[in-house]
């Protein structure tokens, strides 16, 4: 397989998409990965499986409808799989497997019969000291923007995925690419100040257009350089109730058709008043789990 990820938003010509199949039993709120699910754990709103599964399916004939390859991991029994850009991303074409959390080091097996078609000069795996999800992660043309935390305190935050040490190894890994990191505001316990990946708080769209929520970043003057970066006019800002619900963690099939959640009324219609397709898929029960649209997706090729 030749891969090929310049950015966002080019058409998609191949991606894989997580399964909600044999998820597993609820799990314990001392063994949730991150706020959110802690929360419907303790309130009893957990998702289930006979209501993800439809969900994912949904995703799955929207992406075939624009005759995308879609890749499923394979299944294993009584484990999580939803979020397949955590666990390994593709910049340029090379296909780099994340150093994630070792509890869910089974995943990355789950997808390797689709990345034993790539070379194996094009496939890195990080040093140990380098932890990164893909959802941190977003090549846009010149850039790859990263989210990070650089806290000393990293350590005490389950939510902070991406550390600089990452950061370094992809500048290292792409030097002609620019490199801009951003931290991240992360919170163990409360999910509306917690922003899990960079994509939970931002992400670009069309050719010259973004999605974010200022509170997500630690440091205004980084948010502020996306808003100048892109500009105020095509910026859509969103409020952290809405950053809870996930509205910046859509996902674009090309510069001018996105996938979003049915429920996102004021970005959807928004988008459409840019001129965006919108393709409208019920997922506010995967987003119980701190993840969408963008985070169960991994793209393979864009064109």
């Amino acid at each position: 397989m030749k891969l090929n990820i310049q950015n966002e938003t080019s058409r998609l010509k191949a991606v894989i998409l997580g399964t909600a199949k044999s998820n597993g039993p609820t799990p314990k709120a001392e063994d949730c990965y991150d706020p959110k699910s802690k929360q419907h754990v303790l309130a009893g709103t957990y998702p289930k499986e006979k209501d993800m599964i439809p969900e994912m399916e949904a995703v799955a004939k929207v992406l075939r409808k624009y005759d995308v390859t879609v890749y499923r991991p394979e299944i294993i029994k009584d484990y999580n799989q939803i979020f397949a850009r955590d666990i390994s991303f593709v910049i340029e074409d090379k296909l780099i497997i994340s150093n994630i959390l070792p509890d869910r080091d089974q995943e990355i097996h789950a997808t390797e019969y689709v990345w034993s078609t790539v070379g194996n000069e094009n496939i890195i795996k990080l040093p140990e000291e380098c932890h990164v999800e893909g959802g941190d992660v977003m090549p846009w043309n010149d850039y790859i923007f990263i989210g990070t935390y650089t806290g000393e305190d990293y350590p005490d935050y389950i939510t902070a995925r991406t550390n600089i040490e990452a950061v370094n190894a992809l500048a290292e890994l792409f030097p002609n690419k620019k490199v801009k990191a951003f931290e991240l505001r992360k919170s163990n316990t409360d999910p509306k100040e917690n922003a899990l990946h960079l994509d939970c708080c931002f992400q670009p769209i069309g050719k010259d257009k973004a999605i974010i929520h200022k509170n997500g970043f630690l440091i205004e003057e980084e948010y502020q350089w996306l808003v100048d970066y892109f500009g105020k006019d095509n910026v859509f800002e969103i409020t952290k109730d809405e950053m809870y619900d996930m509205n910046s963690n859509i996902f674009s099939i090309s510069e001018e058709v996105i996938i979003s959640e049915q429920n996102f009324t004021r970005l959807n219609t928004w988008l459409r008043e840019q001129g965006f397709t919108v393709e409208e898929v019920p997922y506010a029960e995967i987003a119980k789990q701190e993840g969408l649209l963008r985070c169960s997706t991994m793209p393979l090729i864009r064109e």
